[in-house]
């Protein structure tokens, strides 16, 4: 029998996850502004790889059994994708910022939606394709091209959100016949190999105190996988997801508090169009399976 659903705790457990993905975000670009990018994500990649395998390898089965796959290549795939798309966000948070990053990359979810058709074969009706291009116009408002303020470097947390959205399609794909705890293992290892072949030859000595946010760093990254996992273990996707918006404004507030980061009129206004049209992708998915 599979585990009673408790959606209360569920939802507290995913505004915990969203809390503290908020926290390492402000770490990050603490840690990237200070060295470089690859050699950053590189050492969280290796304690997210040392994390995944002492998972594993308490599970029946061990390690043999985590890494057994009948798809391989689309799992590795997976894995450097989200390795590559962790750098890209970083090095927004860098140059734009937490606050302008997270509005663009709020897009992601209407993205999966836009790409669910060609890539998963799912049908998208036109309410969804109607609330996607509706949130396309919060990401132009955001963006404001045309009008003179448009910065070239907004494109790059849209490039992260693309490869985040088709990451979360090939993890979709992945699940027809992989369990969730071989995805999980693939992710971390071959995103670890990834980094580690990019990031080594980026190694820059680092002072004793950002060794302390790197560790915190390191040790909050597993711990919020671990909710994340327990937030869809109790409870429903479809009710716990929408919470996970959560991270934009935990995200904005410290950006504001410790970057002095400012909020502009129009990614304000940006913002809740497309998180509106995520919110409603959301909910129509949800109505079309019951």
């Amino acid at each position: 029998m599979s585990a009673p659903q408790n959606n209360y705790l569920g939802i507290w457990l995913m505004c915990a996850t969203a809390f503290i993905f908020a926290v390492q975000d402000a770490m990050s670009r603490h840690l990237a502004g200070e060295y470089n990018v690859f050699m950053i994500i590189m050492i969280r990649y290796w304690f997210f790889a040392s994390f995944v395998i002492v998972v594993a390898s308490r599970q029946a089965g061990g390690i043999r059994k985590a890494a057994a796959t009948t798809q391989p290549v689309l799992q590795i795939f997976r894995g450097v994708l989200l390795a590559l798309e962790v750098c890209v966000m970083v090095t927004a948070f860098v140059i734009l910022g937490l606050v302008e990053s997270h509005a663009v990359f709020a897009v992601y979810p209407l993205l999966i939606a836009a790409l669910s058709g060609p890539v998963l074969g799912e049908k998208v009706g036109w309410r969804r394709w109607s609330a996607i291009g509706i949130g396309f116009c919060g990401v132009l408002i955001i963006l404001q091209p045309g009008f003179g303020v448009f910065q070239p470097a907004a494109l790059i947390p849209l490039l992260a959100a693309f490869m985040f959205a088709l990451y979360g399609l090939l993890t979709r794909y992945a699940a027809r016949h992989d369990s969730a705890a071989v995805s999980f293992f693939w992710t971390g290892t071959a995103g670890a190999a990834t980094m580690t072949l990019i990031g080594i030859w980026f190694w820059e000595p680092m002072v004793p105190g950002d060794w302390v946010w790197m560790g915190v760093l390191c040790m909050t990254s597993a711990f919020s996988h671990f909710l994340l996992i327990r937030a869809y273990e109790v409870a429903e996707a479809s009710a716990v997801q929408p919470f996970a918006y959560l991270q934009l404004p935990f995200a904005a507030a410290l950006g504001l508090l410790l970057f002095g980061e400012t909020l502009r009129n129009n990614v304000a206004l940006g913002t809740l169009v497309v998180v509106g049209a995520g919110l409603f992708t959301l909910w129509r998915a949800r109505q079309v399976k019951t």
